[in-house]
Formats: structure tokens, sequence, C-alpha cells
């Protein structure tokens, strides 16, 4: 079954933004990682970020949930400039949710042990908290597989988990890196499905994804930017960037 995708046939009237790299720079060891980057993260978008290996996708990652700073520009949250504040005040007070490529999870607990580990953090209340839980097992259909310790999880199940972790907090901004990575085809129709129902039900929510998978991104997302030699070379809808003679000679090709 096709995925629909409801906010791609809107225009946003009011880009409502909730993150924002201004004039970003960034180098290691005098390489050149990002060059002047400025990226909109608006809510209710579905963002993608392709390009090359080594352009500095995961880099803008790293810069939002604090990892990195910046040699130069600012990363704006909420209005705020956010370059010395830490991962734990981003991710709380901003509500700043992560999907890493590998891992993000304790492999010797259980998955209930990791999402009340996680939990315990997020949410303060233990009633919510046992209800927040209880709610994204069901959602996500683990009800079987709670039990079961994390790394004998399918790879499919390690990635709901991780999902779920990230959504304890009712994040506004949901970072995934990679998410398709080292899936196979059934599963990465799942995960797309996953994503797509969380923009329906969460409308004011931003997730924005980092992947390789040109194909599988492109089908979920409402805007996408293209990276490489440390800039954003193209930007816009799928149908756009698809056309885009830049986009075609610098990431594409003439076959895709």
């Amino acid at each position: 079954m096709a995925l629909i995708k409801t906010f791609r046939i809107k225009k946003f009237k009011i880009k409502n933004s909730l993150a924002k790299l201004e004039k970003v720079s960034l180098s290691y060891d005098k390489r050149q990682i990002l060059d002047n980057i400025n990226i909109n993260l608006n809510s209710g978008e579905i963002i993608g970020l392709l390009g090359p290996n080594g352009a500095g996708k995961s880099t803008i990652f790293n810069l939002l949930i604090g990892l990195v700073k910046p040699n130069f520009g600012k990363v704006v949250i909420n209005n705020n400039n956010v370059n010395e504040e830490p991962v734990y005040i981003r991710a709380k007070k901003y509500k700043i949710g992560y999907v890493p490529q590998y891992g993000g999870y304790f492999h010797d607990l259980t998955l209930i042990e990791n999402l009340k580990a996680a939990g315990e953090i997020l949410i303060k209340n233990e009633g919510d908290r046992i209800t927040k839980i209880n709610q994204l097992i069901s959602k996500f259909a683990l009800d079987n597989v709670q039990e079961l310790k994390a790394k004998f999880l399918s790879g499919g199940q390690k990635r709901k988990l991780v999902i779920c972790m990230a959504l304890l907090s009712d994040p506004k901004i949901l970072l995934c890196d990679e998410i398709f990575a080292a899936l196979d085809v059934l599963t990465i129709h799942m995960l797309k499905e996953i994503l797509v129902n969380l923009q329906r039900e969460n409308p004011k929510m931003c997730i924005m994804i980092c992947e390789h998978q040109a194909r599988e991104l492109l089908s979920v997302v409402d805007r996408a930017l293209i990276l490489s030699n440390s800039r954003i070379i193209a930007e816009g809808s799928p149908n756009n960037l698809v056309n885009n003679e830049i986009a075609k000679s610098h990431y594409f090709g003439n076959f895709f």
C-alpha cells in the first residue's frame, strides 16, 4: 500500500521555525566540514538530509543536539542561541528527540527496562511515566517482546525501541540518523509508515531524517536538502529536487 502524505499537498502559509542553523561553519583539523550553512526546521514538516559520505549530515545533527559547537554562527532553538547549552538541556527544555544510527539503548536491559531508564530522566511523575511507556509499547506493537533483552531484538524492533525512547519526552523536534540503514524492505516500509503517522498525529512536530537511501527518504519528506562540499547545493520538494540539474550532477546522477 502506498504511503499517503497529507502534508505534502499543503503550502505552509506561516512557517513556524522551531530551530535553525544561522551561518554555521565547522572544521576539524583544517578540514572544512560545514561552510556558512543556513537551515530552518519548521513546525509540521518532515525534512530530509541527503549527501555523499563525509558531507556533514551527521555533523548537523550533532550541532542540533549539542555534541559539538560551531566555529562560527549560531544554533537557534525557540529563538534562543543554544551554542553553550548541553545535550540534556536541549533534550529536556527544548524537547529534542534523537534516534541514532547505531545503539541508543542498553544492550543487557530488556526493552521495557530501557524505556523505564530513559523515562526516569524525562518524566518526573511515576504515574505519567508508566502510562506513557505502556502507550508507546502498545502503539508500536512491542507487547510480545517487552521482556526481551535489547540485544536479542530484531533490527526493526531495535529501531522501534529507540524511536520510543526518543518519543518519551513528546519532542517538538525528532532527529533520525540513517533510520533505514541495514534493514530489509518490509522493515523500511514499516518505519516509513511510522514516520508519516507521527506527522499526522503530531502536526506541530518537526521530523528531520539523515539518510543515504534517497528513494526511501524522498517518499516521506516534505522538503529535502542536499549537502556537498561543505555547502547546501540544492533544496526543495522531492519533485523539484529530482529535476534539479545541480542535484543531478552532484548527487543523484542521470539515472536516478
